[in-house]
């Protein structure tokens, strides 16, 4: 098997990982998240460990970009006289694959970023609100109320600010919020 050959499996490879990657995505409904609602009001959604969801760069599309470019550049360069050995076709191709899978990085990144900021509740707009008490807020305790925002509704732990019991149902004013914790009052 020469160079040009083992760039061609790669491209191949790498080609049709893409391909079969998007149909069975479409199959089987793509990347899974989730919305947890009791996070104090923030929506969330889970791709992973860290505080913003976004795409990794061990991600499977990123893997197939690289195997993609780095055999599409091989081929390339087995092609230009100057470039013909191995020896400077493999770096450069590898070279190329790399930055041709940053950049796919790069993309996906912001999109999630811009997507994902647009949809979380920013809870510092929240004071003054109205909300519902879905569930009852005892005496000096904690209760659950639900609120609309940007045409998501949340939930989140409230306390009456006053220490008052507010029965299930009860429409109330939100009139901080320290930390996760809504402080409400009667309307």
């Amino acid at each position: 098997m020469n160079a040009f050959q083992i760039y061609l499996v790669c491209f191949g490879v790498g080609f049709l990982f893409t391909i079969v990657g998007a149909l069975m995505a479409d199959v089987f409904g793509g990347h899974d998240s989730h919305v947890d609602i009791g996070s104090g009001g923030h929506a969330e959604g889970g791709f992973g460990s860290h505080e913003m969801p976004g795409f990794s760069p061990l991600s499977p599309t990123t893997v197939a970009t690289f195997v993609t470019a780095f055999g599409g550049l091989g081929m390339i360069f087995t092609q230009i006289a100057a470039t013909q050995s191995p020896w400077l076709s493999a770096p450069l191709s590898a070279i190329g694959g790399f930055g041709i899978a940053a950049g796919v990085v790069k993309v996906f990144q912001s999109i999630f970023k811009r997507t994902q900021s647009s949809s979380e509740s920013h809870v510092s707009t929240l004071a003054g609100s109205a909300a519902t008490v879905i569930t009852p807020i005892p005496e000096n305790g904690v209760g659950e109320i639900a609120y609309v925002q940007s045409g998501t509704r949340y939930s989140a732990p409230a306390r009456e600010e006053h220490g008052v019991p507010i029965p299930n149902g009860h429409t109330v004013k939100i009139t901080r919020v320290v930390g996760t914790q809504f402080y409400v009052t009667s309307v």
